[in-house]
């Protein structure tokens, strides 16, 4: 979804550090005891690198998404069937095989809501792995979702192992060197606030004067977030900026009034905004900003091995799903309907190779 402590997939070296600005943004909301029984059943994978139990049962030609979501989302079934015409674009040693081979880069904690263990301790969900069956049942193929760390995760596309992988993986142009692209969902960052608070943001950076904010250290949205704190403090106005040491920390500090927002990847705040929803404190999105800056919307994207020939017919699966509804249907079932594209595109602009 980003050098080493940045939000996802911004590094820019040909094996992509673990994204640990998003993984922290992103595990807002979960229990300590959620953690460990997530933790504890990643790690009896071999090598952090397994075949994972998903989600499925659905009746033939149905594609159940939020699934064993612990209340993340709410369970839907799609009715999705193959496309002839888009999976005749596949390549043929993939069509011959009949499956569709889905990394997922969710080890050893995982990520909610995009991908985690489920309610039951043992069955990966979330939104990433299910667009991938959502795809690969459009292209008529089996999916088959393998679990590994963010690391492996590539070494599994270098080496073939993997056909495509939907984990969050940003569009850049560095990546563009070794990898080809589809893009599904916008990469973005949002504020998270009381309910009860009357702030929005705006997309403006000046209606943050005067506000106090929470931001994780080392992420790229403290990288944007001390950029407008420069441009307010020279037009004589102040921001302030606080650091917590857990996200636990800094839950309880918004809902105690201690600061106004939180600043952090927006698949996290959706995920921590469902969770909060039954308290005496519920807390509400305030507004988004793309994760590559003013600029530029960051993107998304399925990721498959540059010169494989997946890219286009699985861009053209997303293409049918957006244009069918299913994707929308995808999107509001997770809480992500502002994420939405409005078609899936094959190697966009990415982040650029001079990005800091």
């Amino acid at each position: 979804m980003h050098t080493p402590t940045r939000t996802p997939d911004r590094s820019r070296g040909l094996l992509p550090n673990r994204p640990r600005g998003l993984r922290t943004g992103l595990l807002r909301g979960l229990t300590v005891s959620t953690v460990v029984a997530a933790l504890a059943t990643g790690l009896t994978a071999c090598g952090g690198d397994s075949d994972a139990a998903t989600t499925g049962g659905a009746a033939p030609g149905t594609v159940t998404v939020g699934a064993l979501s612990n209340g993340a989302a709410r369970q839907t079934d799609l009715k999705v069937t193959e496309v002839k015409a888009i999976s005749a674009e596949l390549p043929k040693s993939v069509a011959r095989k009949g499956s569709l081979v889905i990394g997922v880069g969710a080890l050893p904690a995982g990520f909610p809501p995009l991908a985690y263990v489920g309610q039951d301790q043992k069955t990966l969900t979330g939104a990433e792995p299910d667009l991938g069956r959502l795809v690969a049942a459009v292209l008529g193929l089996k999916p088959e979702v393998k679990n590994s760390t963010w690391e492996n995760l590539f070494v599994g596309i270098d080496s073939g192992k993997v056909d495509v992988a939907f984990s969050n993986v940003t569009d850049t142009e560095e990546r563009k060197k070794k990898y080809e692209f589809a893009s599904y969902r916008q990469d973005n960052l949002a504020f998270e606030v009381r309910k009860k608070s009357t702030w929005n943001f705006g997309g403006d950076y000046r209606n943050l004067a005067g506000l106090t904010v929470a931001v994780s250290a080392g992420t790229n949205q403290e990288k944007i977030l001390l950029e407008w704190k420069a441009k307010l403090a020279a037009e004589g106005k102040k921001l302030t900026v606080k650091y917590y040491q857990d996200n636990n920390a800094t839950a309880l500090a918004l809902t105690s009034g201690r600061i106004d927002a939180s600043f952090g990847p927006n698949p996290g705040i959706a995920y921590h905004i469902t969770q909060t929803a039954k308290t005496p404190e519920p807390t509400r999105n305030a507004g988004t900003f793309s994760g590559a800056g003013a600029t530029l919307q960051g993107l998304i994207a399925a990721t498959a091995k540059k010169g494989s020939g997946l890219a286009k017919p699985v861009a053209d699966a997303i293409d049918h799903l957006i244009k069918s509804g299913r994707y929308a249907q995808w999107l509001a079932a997770w809480h992500l309907s502002n994420e939405a594209v409005d078609t899936a595109r094959v190697d966009p602009p990415g982040l650029p190779l001079d990005n800091s």
